[in-house]
């Protein structure tokens, strides 16, 4: 019997085991659910028949105000707040560095617990603000052209780490309201994408608890078309996603056949093609979203020619879509290279032709290593040459 392993493992070598929160210690708020948040509170003491109340007033502190002081939260009683201050923190990730680029993206190098880093990403667009937010440290997959699958998984992230990316966004952009001050309306952080380091779906339950706090309607507020969550394809948590989260779904789609996408994104060998794009049929009805994103990353002379594009448009018939072209972004000892602009807008043209809105991704952040497919965290950065590199990915090079 022929060997048929991959070339480059669906998912790294890494057994990823749930947090243990230290024993005795304040509970961090940030992340919790409403009801995980009222078990807490009942447990420090809060009468049962209060608690739904209290969450209420201490959440509206916390996600629409900003505040992280108890003594600040007046519209509580003095001996609660030292209660809430004795058993109870509001903690989000430390800041180790704040890049910004030229064109206005911010990259922010975050630190968690255990002393781990994770990165965050703003983009500022005339009409809206895009924060692109992480979900692991490092990765579970090993797509060959992403920076971050060269990055081993460390671990998940909590609920409250991936809350806390949004929460330090707006404290750096100045977006908390003022009490008494005019209401704006202006949302700078209006769109969240899980599009960061790590595959949300392999985080599948702080994910989910992360985005229902960043969905309530009393807090931080972003509906749920205003969220888009991107998987590389874990096929039986996408119907989940439809039902218990709900929000805007993106695909790394990034080949037409299976032979290319095995190699580009090789948790393909689990769950081909056809059995993704199956699962992709769904997922606008059991949601109610509007269409599914395709990001297909645009790769010189690997899976950017004419017949790629038809194959494309063939592939998807039928799935309510846009598709997201993206020109590569390159980082050290990437295997890969950028597209020529010509090829990209002929591939483009194709895609719209056959009736597919088909914009071309404008690299942002790219002076300072922010663009998709470009993110690892500072400690693990180009630590592997060009050459071990294409060796994983199963690349030959000449």
């Amino acid at each position: 019997m022929t060997d048929q392993s991959p070339s480059a493992p669906i998912t790294q070598d890494v057994v990823t085991i749930a947090r243990r929160l230290p024993e005795g210690g304040r509970v961090n708020l940030v992340g919790l659910t409403r009801d995980q948040f009222r078990d807490a509170l009942i447990a420090a003491g809060t009468p049962e028949r209060q608690a739904r109340m209290r969450v209420g007033q201490i959440w509206q502190w916390i996600y629409h105000w900003g505040v992280r002081d108890f003594a600040r939260m007046t519209n509580l009683a003095k001996d609660y707040r030292a209660m809430l201050a004795d058993r109870f923190e509001i903690v989000l990730p430390e800041v180790v560095t704040r890049q910004v680029s030229a064109d206005g993206t911010r990259k922010y190098l975050l630190r968690i617990a255990g002393g781990h880093e994770v990165e965050t990403v703003y983009i500022p667009e005339e009409n809206r603000g895009t924060l692109c937010i992480s979900s692991q440290v490092g990765c579970t997959l090993t797509c060959s052209f992403c920076h971050t699958g060269t990055q081993k998984l460390v671990r998940n992230l909590t609920a409250g780490e991936i809350v806390g990316q949004v929460m330090v966004a707006r404290d750096d952009l100045g977006e908390w309201p003022e009490p008494g001050a005019p209401k704006d309306e202006t949302r700078l952080v209006s769109n969240v994408v899980l599009m960061g380091m790590g595959e949300p779906l392999y985080n599948f339950e702080n994910v989910r608890d992360a985005m229902k706090v960043v969905m309530d309607g009393e807090g931080l507020s972003l509906s749920r078309r205003r969220i888009t969550l991107s998987t590389s394809g874990v096929v039986p948590e996408i119907a989940r996603a439809a039902e218990e989260i709900g929000c805007l779904l993106a695909v790394s789609f990034h080949a037409t056949t299976d032979e290319v996408r095995d190699r580009l994104v090789p948790i393909n060998k689990r769950w081909n093609i056809e059995t993704l794009l199956a699962a992709l049929r769904d997922y606008p009805r059991l949601s109610n979203s509007e269409r599914i994103t395709f990001e297909y990353v645009m790769l010189k002379g690997v899976n950017d020619s004419d017949a790629d594009a038809r194959r494309l448009v063939k592939l998807i018939a039928g799935i309510p879509a846009k598709i997201n072209l993206i020109p590569f972004n390159e980082w050290p000892g990437a295997p890969y290279q950028r597209s020529d602009w010509e090829r990209i807008e002929a591939f483009a043209d194709i895609v719209y032709k056959a009736g597919y809105a088909s914009p071309i991704r404008t690299p942002r952040g790219e002076d300072i290593m922010a663009a998709c497919g470009q993110l690892k965290s500072a400690t693990e950065r180009a630590r592997k040459s060009r050459a071990a590199i294409a060796a994983e990915a199963g690349l030959s090079r000449a």
